[in-house]
């Protein structure tokens, strides 16, 4: 579970402007912490079918917002995956 506090400095490191919070990078910052945090406990309860349906739906929605992203601005999109560490 993402705390306040993590979910403000993820904002403040991915943002475009000063009041940016939804932009693609933004929510694609924020599903990919989510997505590690929730790769952890998967590796500890294999067998938790109900988390993993969401991990993978996690990660088909960071991956449209990134197709969306290299569709509109492919320099934007390369920064990002090289910023978050994002294999593509």
């Amino acid at each position: 579970m993402m705390l306040k506090e993590q979910k403000t400095a993820i904002i403040e490191a991915n943002r475009t402007h000063a009041t940016d919070t939804g932009s693609p990078e933004v929510q694609i910052a924020i599903l990919t912490e989510r997505i590690n945090q929730l790769t952890a406990h998967m590796k500890k309860n294999p067998q938790d079918k109900h988390s993993n349906r969401g991990l993978l739906q996690m990660v088909g929605k960071r991956r449209r917002l990134l197709d969306y992203l290299a569709k509109k601005d492919i320099e934007r999109y390369r920064a990002l995956i090289a910023k978050l560490g994002i294999r593509k």
